[in-house]
């Protein structure tokens, strides 16, 4: 699916909404994500901690699980931004924070050329394929035959 400048800026948006929810109360690091499928929903996360960390979720993992349980699994793109709390001014952070490799192999395993988009604000980010980012990635192909 092809991405305009407008929804690109749309979902940057919606995942900086999405990152003022995070529950950071130990690293103070908000990341928000947005998710559209192909039929054009939204689906959004944020990261959630916990005092064991182990059981943390990312912004990324929470919006596609979001995604995936109401049905919607065919993903065509997912935007992320994260920072520190005290970096913050409205829709822009210091730094770029891409998902990280578990992230990366779920959005892998719903297709190699979903769009991960990687938002330091609404008019600067990266634009790339998850296979861009995760090259010879794992995916269900390996497993069925």
């Amino acid at each position: 699916m092809e991405l305009g400048k407008d929804k690109i800026r749309e979902l940057i948006e919606r995942a900086f909404q999405a990152r003022e929810k995070a529950y950071v109360p130990y690293s103070n690091f908000l990341v928000g994500a947005a998710l559209l499928t192909t039929d054009g929903k939204i689906h959004t996360g944020c990261n959630i901690e916990s005092v064991s960390y182990t059981p943390t979720t990312c912004a990324e993992r929470t919006a596609i699980l979001k995604s995936v349980s109401e049905g919607d699994r065919n993903i065509a793109a997912i935007a992320v931004c994260g920072g520190h709390r005290d970096e913050t001014e409205g829709p822009q952070v210091a730094g770029y924070a891409g998902p990280c490799g578990v992230c990366r192999q779920l959005i892998y395993e719903f297709g190699k050329d979903i769009t991960v988009i990687i938002a330091k604000s609404l008019d600067e980010y990266y634009v790339h394929s998850i296979s861009e980012l995760y090259p010879l990635g794992f995916g269900p192909e390996f497993l069925i035959d």
